[in-house]
């Protein structure tokens, strides 16, 4: 018997190791004790590269430098999470429209949460806000999520201001610290609007007006 697999299937054991363990390193092409040194211990850090998948794993103190979070680009839900991490060096996507505000402006979460129309506006206008044109907000959005989104409105030397909201093509009425009923003339009037989702298509909304001059 000069193979593993012969003495694996021997009757008696060799010494102290018995038949069964010996069939443990039937398949083995080099040494087991040099394997083992190149597999990294659970405790030591770990840098991946490329293109990395992680399904239901637990990231301890992760320094991410380049991520794509996937969950986020889907029309189901927001499944990704990140909790408890510093984050350095974030940008923000801000979608800059070289138009002037006027009608039913449709403001694309998917898109970015920062809608900047550069030309004076010509009207007052009402601004409905939607993941995209195809999935609706409340498709997007948990009960119990939030989502802060900021439109910033060009005026010449007549103001105009949003004077209407919608989500999902429904009309909606922010809740604001002040009553907002008119814009400033010769500024950037920045709205901010902080969207909560209470109940399926329910939503509470939170305005604020900051002109900018």
């Amino acid at each position: 018997m000069t193979k593993a697999r012969d003495l694996a299937n021997a009757s008696t054991a060799l010494s102290a190791v018995s038949a069964t363990e010996l069939a443990f390193v039937d398949g083995v092409t080099s040494a087991i004790q040099t394997q083992m040194d190149a597999k990294a211990p659970s405790s030591t850090a770990v840098t991946l590269t490329g293109t990395q998948t992680l399904t239901n794993k637990t990231l301890t103190s992760p320094t991410i430098n380049t991520a794509i979070n996937n969950g986020l680009n889907v029309s189901n839900v927001a499944t990704g999470t990140i909790a408890d991490n510093i984050v350095k060096g974030l940008n923000e996507d801000v979608n800059v429209v070289a138009a002037a505000a006027t009608g039913t402006i449709n403001i694309e979460i998917g898109t970015a949460s920062i809608w900047y129309y550069t030309t004076n506006a010509t009207a007052n206008h009402t601004l409905n806000f939607r993941y995209s044109s195809t999935v609706s907000l409340n498709t997007f959005m948990n009960t119990g999520d939030a989502l802060t989104v900021v439109w910033l409105n060009t005026n010449g030397a007549t103001a105009y201001y949003p004077s209407a909201f919608q989500i999902d093509g429904s009309s909606v009425t922010p809740k604001v610290p002040a009553a907002i009923a008119a814009g400033n003339a010769s500024s950037i009037d920045a709205y901010s609007f902080t969207i909560i989702k209470t109940a399926s298509a329910t939503f509470t909304v939170l305005e604020t007006q900051t002109k900018f001059a």
